[in-house]
């Protein structure tokens, strides 16, 4: 089974920052996601802040939650800051949760 850029888009919109408990993807903090059809899932994405003290935490559910989809053999993340994340990144929802929808 190959797997596909929106099963795991799927499983993101699952997943709450630790801190701010909107999820990964509202937030705008995955900036790619390739598959492969030998079951590789890569994924980029940024962090609201550098030096965020939960990245191994929010990598590890990341890791836990996409390894579930059926065909997922190995997730990479790989943690850049180029382009730096703004509030501008989050989806219209995740500004709604955070009562920023002015």
């Amino acid at each position: 089974m190959v797997v596909t850029k929106q099963s795991v888009i799927a499983i993101l919109k699952t997943i709450p920052d630790p801190e701010i408990n909107v999820s990964l993807w509202d937030l705008g903090l995955v900036y790619s996601i390739k598959t492969t059809a030998k079951g590789t899932v890569a994924i980029v994405m940024t962090l609201t802040s550098i030096g965020c003290p939960l990245f191994s935490t929010i990598e590890g559910l990341i890791k836990e939650k996409v390894e579930t989809i059926r065909g997922v053999k190995k997730v990479t993340i790989d943690v850049t800051f180029e382009p730096p994340w703004t509030v501008d990144m989050m989806s219209k929802k995740a500004k709604r949760e955070l009562g920023m929808d002015l």
